[in-house]
């Protein structure tokens, strides 16, 4: 085996990318404070070609270097757009017939695993707070509340981290 180089990749350009058909995903930042938890979900968001980002509430916007940090550039390439408050946000994406899966921990939560999305929807996926996790007015107003299953002593996993998981499996049961 042999590592590739980046010129070996094939990898869209940004005016490409821009072009491109996306996946019919949607990511809401509720209230997030950590500026590389914010780039890591751009980057993500490009590899996996998502539709759109919005930043709610306390959530930094580019241009900012510790988003930069992380996102190396990808800010240019995935749309985003800033919203006040996220349940206005979450009641307009509803309106226009977008699913909303808040990843949080509540009763009746849905294990990431057996969690299936409905076929030519759109999702929305709502990260929260580092800290308090996504809102409860925005976990009442969900479709689905979405449960990364863990076993270990810890309670959650870093917001990047979660929404790696939860992308990569959306990701998948999406595009099959």
């Amino acid at each position: 085996m042999r590592k590739l180089k980046n010129s070996e990749l094939e990898r869209l350009t940004k005016e490409q990318f821009k072009k491109a058909k996306k996946t019919p995903i949607i990511v809401v930042l509720d209230n997030i404070r950590s500026l590389n938890n914010i780039g890591s979900v751009f980057r993500t968001s490009d590899a996996f070609l998502v539709e759109k980002i919005y930043l709610c509430g306390i959530t930094a916007c580019p241009p900012h270097r510790d988003i930069h940090k992380t996102a190396l550039g990808s800010t240019d390439s995935v749309d985003w757009e800033y919203e006040e408050n996220t349940d206005t946000l979450i009641d307009r994406l509803r309106r226009e017939g977008v699913r909303i899966a808040a990843i949080e921990q509540a009763k009746q939560s849905i294990a990431l695993h057996d969690f299936i999305p409905e076929k030519n929807k759109k999702i929305a996926v709502v990260l929260g707070n580092e800290v308090k996790g996504v809102q409860q007015e925005v976990v009442t107003m969900a479709d689905y509340c979405i449960e990364i299953p863990q076993f270990g002593t810890k309670h959650s996993l870093n917001i990047s981290v979660s929404y790696g998981v939860v992308l990569w499996d959306l990701f998948n049961k999406v595009k099959n």
